[in-house]
């Protein structure tokens, strides 16, 4: 098998780069190679290799481990509190650079309208165990954050930012034609300053111009007790980068909680089956078993009689309920169990009450 090339060489720097400068040489790079510019032989592979390099020379951990370990994992991966999420998008920064090539260019002769960052989505998988006392997660993911190099404003040092000419700073230019009914209008995004309303003169090389850069964001999501599949937690601010400074999208994390091996949830309550033995399920006992919280027990009263399928009940020993001290209940469906290994003193007993049962009902 080939290995793999370095992946200090791959982007050009040294090993004691710091993380502007890492950044700095994969956006180079990555101008050059991007599939939607470069149509040369091999360039989409470069490109990949350079994505593959950039994921994790820009992540703390991952490249604590490649520089111990020689790989991005190290020998015992990272925990389940930590979550690498740098494939959110399918491509990793390859679908990161179709929208960073698709934003304000140059100048400002962009294609499209939108300047405000948009939310970003990710699906979080945690236990049911996590959901019920709440847990904080740490995540990886890639976005288009601002630009450092020139604050987010898009304007290299020594440039200025004017307000579009042609537009007017609306962003909008209106168009009038004439046709066999009449003259008729038509807005369109202003192509000077591709509906930003303000253009550059000398846009930051980084950026070129957006304001905002593909990057490797590091955020704690913290996931509140009794959270439900399905729903979501919001970090603020937390999504794509608006274009020269416009406001950010959100990071969205929707909850998907799996499926536990004795618990089944409904609700805040939590349904699961017992096994108790008939002699005991006909005197009445008490059964004890582990509760979702860590180190508690669950009492079940198993009444005298209790029946096969019948349900036994512990209040407020369920989920939590979101935003509540209150608890839901464990529910308990009873297995009556006839044992098959009964000794011989066991079977005369048995025979005994048999007989005695038979006397009283004839």
């Amino acid at each position: 098998m080939e290995s793999k090339r370095d992946y200090y060489e791959v982007l050009g720097v040294d090993r004691d780069a710091d993380a502007r400068t890492i950044k700095r040489a994969f956006l180079k790079k990555a101008r050059k190679l991007h599939p939607d510019v470069n149509k040369e032989p091999g360039a989409e592979e470069q490109f990949k290799e350079v994505n593959e390099a950039y994921s994790v020379l820009s992540d703390e951990r991952k490249r604590a481990n490649y520089d111990r370990f020689g790989s991005a994992d190290g020998p015992g991966g990272f925990g389940a509190d930590y979550v690498d999420m740098s494939d959110i998008f399918g491509g990793g920064f390859g679908d990161i650079f179709d929208s960073f090539f698709g934003g304000a260019t140059r100048g400002g002769g962009a294609t499209q309208q939108r300047t405000r960052g948009r939310d970003m989505g990710i699906s979080l998988r945690i236990s049911l165990e996590e959901a019920a006392a709440g847990c904080t997660k740490t995540i990886s993911y890639d976005r288009l954050a601002p630009c450092d190099d020139c604050g987010g404003s898009g304007v290299a040092e020594g440039g200025s930012e004017t307000t579009c000419s042609r537009c007017g700073g609306t962003g909008r230019v209106v168009e009038v034609q004439r046709t066999i009914f009449g003259q008729m209008q038509s807005q369109s995004t202003c192509p000077a300053c591709g509906g930003v309303g303000k253009v550059v003169d000398h846009p930051c090389e980084t950026c070129g111009g957006q304001g905002r850069a593909p990057e490797r964001e590091t955020v704690e999501i913290q996931i509140p007790a009794g959270i439900h599949s399905g729903q979501t937690v919001r970090i603020e601010g937390k999504g794509e980068a608006g274009i020269r400074g416009d406001a950010p999208g959100d990071l969205v994390a929707r909850i998907d909680i799996t499926q536990h091996a004795r618990y089944e949830r409904q609700g805040d309550d939590l349904f699961c089956r017992v096994q108790v033995d008939a002699f005991e399920a006909m005197l009445g006992t008490t059964v004890e078993i582990e509760g979702i919280m860590a180190g508690e027990q669950v009492s079940l009263e198993i009444p005298a009689g209790c029946q096969h399928d019948q349900t036994v009940r512990a209040e407020g020993m369920g989920m939590p309920r979101l935003g509540s001290s209150a608890r839901g209940s464990v529910i308990a469906f009873v297995d009556v169990v006839v044992p098959t290994d009964l000794s011989d003193e066991e079977r005369l007993l048995v025979q005994r009450a048999a007989d005695l049962r038979r006397a009283t009902r004839a």
